[in-house]
This record gives structure tokens, sequence and C-alpha cells, in this order.
């Protein structure tokens, strides 16, 4: 008798007779998980990235995009893109526009090369479709295994390096100098001065694991600048602002230019390699890896990523991709889809919101860039240093980022350098096939262009 009350106990409790059609979907049991554990994983996971709904219409604005539309692009398009990671994926990753892509796009795109933010956002669209057909493909993991390793890591810092030159630039610690090019702006000055706090307060909460950061200190200098007069106040919530200045605003056409090859390949190739290297090491977090080592729905995580670009394009964002923050709901228990579910309604709730992330300056952010750009250079540990022939393209590709201010002339002159190299030194196997075509390209890139 007692055994039977206990078995209908341990039914009754059953997470599938709990959570019912949440159960069916996400399959939560089978995961080690419940409802309520995977709503605070998204709730923790968004409050991680949320810095990007003050970043990115801030970036965006720099490139001519009207800033109230920027902002809602930002938060539509993030939550799309988690809302197909969890739904379709079921993978408990949050997405929103890249950082650094969203530099790339604004400064040198725009910025540098001179084409107009619609081109830009063209070139998002064509790189999106792209990493889509590549991933429905088996052409994605032939590309992904004959790009060198040491060039992977090297883009990821090197996309770091030219964030944190942003960063810098925007919030005036860094300065233009006619004599020696660049040098250190007034630290005197309240804008540069509560940038560099904004960063040493974000490094230090997060050394010391504060939950949500980064926001916690954008929000704090913002408060801080309030109170010198440097911020005024604009209120909390309002009706969002329209999309229309940036709905289906992408030009297409624009992008079927010779010049405009690198950029869409620089957007792919940071895209596709970044998304891999967050979705592996989030697959670990989440023991989404199976005993014979294969990773649960991995290819629907790609495709649900690659998707996102594109409804990112349209919508008018830079690519869309998996935020490695993710990693704070996976540690909080997060398992399931339903976890990207969370943070996709918290986004949407999000665009009400506006006025305040109007009231955002530009130094507040600024110093979320460049602590951004910190963490993204950790991958340049990960190069082999010994072999000369690796190391030093990985050089050339992260530090000709930000000296040239362009991520895709980064890019080029990395894999020139790299065959070079590995050819004069007769390390001629090492050379893919992909490889000795995209240095052609680059090669007659800077020749003809």
């Amino acid at each position: 008798m007692e055994s039977r009350k206990s078995e209908a106990s341990t039914l009754e409790l059953s997470p599938p007779l709990r959570n019912g059609w949440l159960e069916r979907i996400f399959k939560l049991s089978l995961h080690g998980t419940t409802v309520k554990t995977e709503l605070i994983a998204g709730l923790t996971t968004f409050i991680t990235m949320a810095y990007i709904i003050f970043v990115n219409p801030n970036i965006m604005a720099d490139a001519g995009i009207d800033h109230g539309a920027a902002f809602v692009a930002t938060c539509i398009a993030a939550a799309l893109g988690c809302l197909l990671m969890g739904l379709y994926a079921n993978w408990p990753v949050g997405l929103a526009p890249g950082m650094g892509l969203n530099a790339f796009f604004t400064y040198t795109v725009v910025g540098t090369m001179g084409y107009n933010w619609e081109t830009a956002l063209g070139a998002v669209f064509v790189s999106g479709v792209l990493f889509m057909f590549l991933t429905f493909s088996r052409i994605r993991e032939w590309l992904l295994n004959s790009i060198p390793v040491s060039l992977r890591f090297a883009m990821g810092a090197g996309v770091g390096l030219f964030l944190g030159l942003i960063g810098l630039k925007t919030a005036g610690i860094v300065v233009d100098s006619p004599a020696t090019l660049i040098k250190l702006g007034s630290l005197r000055e309240p804008g540069p001065l509560l940038a560099a706090i904004c960063f040493l307060m974000i490094a230090v909460l997060s050394y010391h694991k504060v939950f949500g950061a980064i926001l916690i200190s954008i929000i704090t200098v913002t408060l801080a600048g309030w109170g010198l007069g440097l911020v005024h106040y604009e209120g909390i919530m309002s009706a969002p602002p329209s999309l229309a200045p940036t709905w289906m605003a992408m030009n297409v056409a624009g992008v079927f230019n010779v010049s405009m090859i690198s950029v869409v390949l620089a957007f792919l190739f940071v895209h596709m390699f970044d998304t891999a290297g967050t979705l592996m090491g989030v697959a670990q977090r989440a023991n989404l890896v199976n005993a014979d080592g294969r990773i649960e729905n991995l290819s629907r995580a790609m495709k649900a990523d690659s998707a996102s670009s594109v409804f990112g394009a349209v919508v008018g964002v830079p690519p869309v991709t998996s935020y490695v923050e993710s990693a704070a709901g996976v540690a909080a228990g997060g398992r399931t889809g339903l976890t990207a579910v969370t943070v996709g309604v918290l986004f949407i709730a999000a665009m009400f919101f506006a006025p305040l992330a109007g009231m955002i300056p530009a130094y507040a952010t600024a110093g979320a860039l460049i602590y951004v750009a910190m963490l993204m250079m950790g991958g340049m540990a990960h190069i082999e240093w010994d072999e000369a022939t690796d190391s030093i393209p990985a050089i050339v590709t992260a530090i000709m980022m930000p000296l040239t201010f362009s991520v895709a002339d980064g890019i080029a002159l990395g894999f020139i350098t790299y065959v070079a190299l590995k050819a004069g030194t007769g390390k001629y196997k090492e050379i893919s096939v992909s490889l000795w075509v995209l240095c052609a390209i680059f090669i007659a890139k800077f020749i003809f262009l």
C-alpha cells in the first residue's frame, strides 16, 4: 500500500503532468528542468544582454538610421531570433544584433567606404541568405573546416580590437592628432571620465559575478550624467516608435558590386565563426552533447541563427547572432528553448521603453563597448604562438582591423599573409582550396579597387 502511495505521489509531481503543453513542446523533463527554472534562466539571459537595446540604436544612428526605428528594429529582430531558436531548435540561446558587426556596418561600410545604410543592409541580407544556403548544405562544414583555426580566433579578436577603438573614440578617451594620428583625450571632461568609470565598473562587477553587471553600470553612469545635467529626463514608457524608416529598406541591387564582395564575406565569415563558437560553447554547458559526442539539434540551431539574420535585415539591423551571454542563463539552469522564448518575450516588452533608451548617452554605451571588446580578444590565447606561419597571419588579421578601421580589410590582409607564409615555407598541404580562391579574390580587390 505504501508503495502505491509513493508511486501515485511521484506521478502527481512528475514534470509532464505539471507542465502540460510546455512539456510537450520543450521536453522539459527530458532535459531535467522545470518551467520556473526556464523562466528564471530566460530573465537572467535577457538582463545580461539587454545592453544591446541601448547600444545598437546609438551605433545605427551614426550611420544615419532613425534612432527610434533602430531601437524598435533591434527589439523585433532579437525577439524573432530568440523565438525561432526556442521553438524550432529548442535551445536556451538568446539572439540579437551582433556587437562588432554593428560597428563594422556603421563605421566601415557606411563611414569609411561611403555606402548608404540601405546598401549596407542589403549586404547584411545577402550574407544572411548565403549563411542560410551554407547552413542547409554540406558546404558550411567544408568551409568551417577549411579556414585555419588561428584565423578563426584572430577574426573574433580583431573585431574586438576594432570595437574597442570605436568605444574609445566615441567616449573621447582617444582622439585624432595631426602629429601622431591618435592621442589620449582629456580625462578632465565628464564624457571620457564617465565612460572610463563605466568600463571599470563593469569589469569589477563582472569579476564579482554580479547579476546584470553591464546593464547596472550603463544605468548608473546615465544617472550620474543626469545628476550632472548632461542627460535630460524624457520619460520611461511610451508607444513604440515607427519601424517604417527601416522596414524593407535594404538595397539588395547595390550589393552586386565588386567592391562589396569583401563586405559580404566579412559579414558572412565573422558571423559564421562567431555563431559556431558560441553555439558549441553553450551546448557543452547546457549538456546538449550526446554520449557519442554529437551536439543535439546543432543543425537546427545554426539554421535558426542564419534565418534570424535575414529577418534582421528586413526590419533594419546588422546580422543577428547568438549571444555568448546565453551562458549566464544556462548557468541559472536553462536547458531548453523555453529559456530563449522567455528572452524573446522580454525583448518585445522592451519596445515600450523607447524614451529610456533615448536617454542613454554615448559615453555610457562606450564603456560597455570597451568591456565587450576586451572579452572578444580572449580568443588570441588559443593561437599556436610557437608556429610563426600561424601566429603572424593571426596578428596581421587582428591588428589590421582597427588600424585600417575595416574588418573586411583586416580579414583580407590576414588571409593573404597566411597563404604567402605557408607557400613560402613549403607548407602547401596546409593551404585549402577555399583559401587559394579567397586569397586570389582579396588580391584582385586590392589591385583593381
